[in-house]
This record gives C-alpha cells, sequence and structure tokens, in this order.
C-alpha cells in the first residue's frame, strides 16, 4: 500500500513542473520537428475526418428518403388534411370575392376595386356561408367615401355650362353681323387718327 502513495506522488510532481518548464521555454527551446509532427497528425485527423464525412453523406440521405417513406398514415393524411384546408380556404376567398364584385357591379365602374378595398374574410361565418347584406352595407360605406369610384349617373359625365364665360356674359357683345363688324373696325381707326 505505501507503494501506491508514492507513484500517485511521483505523478503529481511532473503535473507541477511541466507548467513552471513551458513558461520557461524560449525560442531557443522550440522543438520544431516536434511542432511539425504536431501538425502533420492534426492535417491527417482532419483529411481523415473529411473523407468519413464524404462517405456518410450518401448514407444520410439514404437514412432520410427511408424515414420519409416510414412516415405514420397519420402524418400523410395530416398532410393531406392541411393541403385541402388550404384548397377550401382559396375557393371561399374566390367565392367572396366573386360575390363582392357582382353586387358592386351595379354601382361602382370597376366593381375589382371594391373587392380589392374589402377584408374579404370578415363576409363568412364559421359554417362558410357569405353574408351579402353586411357586403351591401359596407359596399355603400365605401362609395360614400369614394365617391369616384361609382358609375357615373346618366351618362357620361359633360361640363356644365358656365354664362360668366365667354363674350355673352361679360357685357361686351360683339354683334355677328359683317356690317356692324366693319362699322366698329371704322370707328376704332378714326379714332386712333
Amino acid at each position: 500500500m505505501p507503494e501506491e502513495t508514492q507513484p500517485e506522488q511521483v505523478e503529481q510532481q511532473p503535473e507541477e513542473t511541466e507548467p513552471a518548464q513551458a513558461a520557461e521555454v524560449t525560442e531557443e527551446e522550440f522543438d520544431r520537428a516536434r511542432a511539425e509532427a504536431k501538425i502533420k497528425k492534426a492535417n491527417s485527423e482532419a483529411e481523415n475526418l473529411r473523407k468519413r464525412l464524404k462517405e456518410l453523406q450518401p448514407l444520410a440521405a439514404k437514412a432520410k428518403q427511408l424515414e420519409d417513406a416510414q412516415k405514420s398514415e397519420q402524418e400523410r393524411l395530416t398532410e393531406q388534411l392541411t393541403a385541402a384546408e388550404e384548397r377550401a380556404a382559396k375557393a371561399v376567398r374566390t367565392a367572396v370575392a366573386s360575390k363582392v364584385e357582382a353586387l358592386a357591379a351595379k354601382e361602382f365602374e370597376d366593381p375589382e376595386d371594391a373587392a380589392g378595398a374589402l377584408d374579404l374574410a370578415d363576409y363568412v361565418d364559421d359554417d362558410g356561408a357569405i353574408d351579402t347584406d353586411a357586403i351591401k352595407a359596407d359596399l355603400a360605406a365605401l362609395l360614400k367615401r369614394k365617391p369616384h369610384w361609382g358609375k357615373p349617373v346618366d351618362g357620361p359625365r359633360r361640363p356644365a355650362p358656365d354664362r360668366t364665360q365667354g363674350s355673352s356674359g361679360n357685357g361686351n357683345r360683339t354683334s355677328s353681323d359683317p356690317g356692324d363688324i366693319f362699322a366698329g373696325l371704322m370707328q376704332q381707326a378714326l379714332k386712333g387718327h
């Protein structure tokens, strides 16, 4: 037993002296061959690891394929259900947009403007029914906010006549008779001389 304690003490002594020796190492004591051997060994290990990685990558891909192939029936059905729900939601959005455009066609110049301005999800209840009364109310409110989106009333818009414009509105009325025009020119010529 006393012999066992002695080797432990001997082992501790080199550990304590190694750090002290490492601190005292100078460039003169640097062992170039030993350092090159360590670097060569590290490079060799890294190269071996890269080779093993390249060999294992195809196996990892096969494992992934097998895992996908072995998905449970429930996972496949869940994915199918999710895809079906997305298609159903898209169909409902399309149906609501069509309904909005159909109701807007009566009063709006471009019904797609109305469909783009409204939040279509607000008009569908949990059962998938479309609330046409809410659509009509929101379309009327939208037309009040943006009257320029509405259809023109009684055909195309024409400018309203303004009697203050032109020669008849300001009192400087000239005759269209050629004799009167000539007489006016003669009077101006005589006054000018």
